[in-house]
This record gives C-alpha cells, sequence and structure tokens, in this order.
C-alpha cells in the first residue's frame, strides 16, 4: 500500500508542477491551463498512453484534470461501442456525471454557507 500512495504522490506531484511551471514561466492564464489539461487527457486517452499511467499511478493520475479528460474519453470510447454515433453525444458526460454532480453540490453548499462579504 505505501508503494501504491508514493507511486500516486510522484505522478499527481509531477503533474501539478508541470502546471505550476507553465503558471510561472508562461503568459498562460490557469484557466488555459486547466483548459489544456482536460484536453491533453483527451488525447493520451485517445492514443492510448493514459490507461497505462492510470494503473501505474491510481489516483496520482485519475484525480488531476488530465485524468477527468482521460474520463471523458473513455466514456465516449465505451459509449460508441455500444450505441454507435449517438455515443458521441452522450457517453462523456454520463460517465463523468458523478464528478460533475458532487463539483456542482459542493459549491452549492459552500457558497450557502459562507455570506459574502462587502469590502470597504
Amino acid at each position: 500500500m505505501l508503494m501504491e500512495l508514493l507511486k500516486a504522490f510522484f505522478v499527481g506531484g509531477i503533474i501539478c508542477a508541470v502546471g505550476q511551471l507553465f503558471i510561472d514561466y508562461t503568459k498562460l492564464t490557469p484557466a488555459r491551463i486547466l483548459t489544456a489539461y482536460v484536453i491533453a487527457g483527451v488525447i493520451l486517452s485517445a492514443i492510448g498512453i493514459y490507461q497505462p499511467l492510470v494503473e501505474f499511478a491510481g489516483a496520482g493520475a485519475t484525480v488531476p484534470l488530465t485524468g477527468f479528460g482521460h474520463l471523458l474519453a473513455q466514456g465516449v470510447r465505451d459509449a460508441i461501442s455500444e450505441k454507435g454515433a449517438l455515443g458521441i453525444l452522450s457517453g462523456g458526460m454520463s460517465s463523468a456525471s458523478g464528478g460533475i454532480t458532487a463539483a456542482l453540490l459542493a459549491g452549492l453548499l459552500a457558497s450557502l454557507c459562507f455570506q459574502k462579504r462587502m469590502k470597504t
């Protein structure tokens, strides 16, 4: 179990460190970097590189935004094999619906728990 934790920490740390380097040394905004991470996850999953990384690192590869892109691509791939071309439109959202719902509910809960403060 300790080795699994170390692998996840190492891979997740490298992914985050690369993002930090982009923030520090380029003029890219954080939003563009995060979007690029999702797209990179889709592309790496489509060409078959990301799945071995997920099997090696577990949560270290699935928790960062590249893992979200991988999840979308995997959902589309599975839905196409089941539903045909209609799976292109529905596969990604159905595979990621649990994570999207959790993020929306956490945002709603946070907005209800905290008061907006006026700056003076």
